[in-house]
């Protein structure tokens, strides 16, 4: 398990740096921006997020000198990048935020930090406008979670969803085994679920939800094998292990799972699969469908042809392939990958990391994916750059724009931001071909009505430089 003070003593941001490598006429890799520990350093579970302004946001768990409690950061797609928000590691707002941000419907996002919060080391929920205002929402206290490592989801019910990896209230674990929890806009607290290890402990990947309002999630260790499960937990707080992880299917699942366009789960383990792998149990791909039956995709070989130990889970990009990456092996021995994976489980190494002198390009890359709507992939490292404190990337697939949602679900009546490029000039937005009422907000950003009449399905947009369609259905709530 991971060592209760590692994640208190680390942390990530700024220096412009600039790595192109091409691989082939249509996937062009670019480090865009480096971090460095005067403003942030070691961004860790950090899947970046797009705003509506188009920039992608994100988070360090340090920076700062001397206590290094983390920030938050915006980049825009160029890699120009700013600093929003430095944590103090003695007040109450807590510090080292280890996971990604959520946006709202109102351009706000939501975090977590892992400790230092204020009396006791427990970590926080907190809000942030665009500007970096940072409001702090609730802060744990051990018998309701203790160090929160996963990115919050925002339900279809207008709540946050989130896990702590230590905590609760069973007596599994020496300082608890973890907990899942609701939490309001307004910062009320609910928990769902705290975990035994017969049932799971120490999640870590964010939570995602089904068109039947139920999460699903992972945990890290713990279930019935000791090497992790998947589970399903109603709004309610009844949870199922739908897996049990066996280490030869994959064990340590860090990453969360993905509800794919084929209505089966897809995710990853950091450890398991191939005992013959460069290292041994270089982890998995897994697919599993909704009743838990689970098939190991892929596993990795890790150096010198494949990655290794992939921390995050999986991206489902327009193209209908996974995306992701791994932390450890590669080409360049320990510099992880970036890879593609079909549902058939036909795996390409896209890029290996640290592929430049001094690993200038990145390193060891503990986060996901994000596609942003431009159609261009961008995450970050937790090593190389300049400085050996992280990076941010992008990878270019060509694959074109497209629109996406704040929130994947909502009522007739309701009214939620869209997200795209060039969306200036929009004549027409519809749901599964009804039209909708909306305004531009800006370039990047329009919102839209729910129509009477509108049923689940694709969204699209008409603009002076042509139709674009969402990534994913809309889903109508009844």
């Amino acid at each position: 398990m991971i060592g209760h003070d590692r994640w208190k003593t680390i942390g990530a941001i700024f220096v412009l740096c600039a790595a192109t490598a091409i691989a082939s006429p249509a996937q062009v890799f670019t480090t865009l921006s480096g971090f460095n520990c005067g403003n942030g350093c070691f961004p860790y579970f950090v899947t970046p997020v797009q705003g509506t302004d188009g920039k992608l946001y994100g988070t360090t768990a340090g920076g700062n000198r001397p206590s290094y409690p983390g920030t938050t950061f915006s980049v825009t797609t160029l890699g120009v990048m700013t600093v929003l928000d430095i944590f103090c590691g003695s007040c109450q707002g807590g510090s080292s935020p280890n996971a990604g941000l959520v946006l709202d419907n109102d351009g706000n996002f939501y975090g977590t930090t892992f400790g230092y919060d204020y009396d006791l080391n427990d970590g926080s929920v907190f809000k942030m406008n665009a500007k970096g205002t940072l409001t702090t929402l609730h802060r744990f206290r051990s018998t309701d979670g203790d160090d929160s490592l996963a990115a919050l989801l925002l339900a279809a019910d207008g709540n946050f969803y989130g896990s702590t990896f230590y905590g609760g209230n069973s007596g599994g674990c020496s300082i608890g085994c973890g907990t899942i929890f609701k939490i309001t806009k307004e910062g009320k607290l609910t928990t769902l679920h705290s975990f035994d290890q017969t049932d799971g402990a120490g999640p870590v990947g964010a939570l995602i939800q089904d068109t039947d309002g139920n999460l699903y999630g992972t945990a890290t260790f713990g279930g019935a094998n000791g090497y992790g499960t998947i589970f399903k937990i109603t709004s309610g707080g009844r949870l199922t292990t739908l897996h049990d992880f066996a280490l030869a299917d994959g064990a340590a699942p860090y990453g969360g799972v993905l509800l794919a366009s084929d209505g089966n789960f897809y995710g990853t383990t950091s450890q398991g699969g191939d005992p013959n792998c460069y290292g041994g149990n270089c982890g998995t791909v897994f697919k599993m469908t909704p009743t838990g039956t689970l098939t190991t995709l892929h596993s990795f070989a890790g150096y010198p042809s494949e990655g290794a130990q992939p921390m995050a889970g999986l991206l489902q990009a327009t193209d209908g392939n996974f995306y992701g990456t791994t932390y450890d092996g590669g080409a360049n021995f320990q510099g992880g990958t970036i890879f593609k994976i079909t549902s058939a489980g036909n795996l390409t190494t896209l890029y290996s990391l640290c592929s430049l002198a001094n690993c200038a390009d990145g390193a060891r890359p503990e986060g996901g994916l994000v596609q942003s709507t431009n159609g261009m992939f961008y995450g970050v490292t937790y090593e190389g750059g300049y400085y050996d404190d992280g990076t941010v990337f992008s990878l270019d697939m060509g694959l074109g724009p497209f629109v996406t949602f704040v929130r994947f679900a909502g009522r007739v009546g309701r009214t939620g931001p869209i997200l795209g490029q060039g969306l200036t000039g929009t004549t027409s937005v519809s749901i599964n071909g009804i039209e909708a009422d909306f305004t531009v907000v800006s370039d990047t950003h329009i919102k839209a009505t729910v129509p009477p009449g509108a049923t689940t399905g694709f969204v699209t947009v008409t603009t002076p430089s042509g139709t674009l369609t969402s990534n994913v259905p809309f889903r109508v709530i009844p």
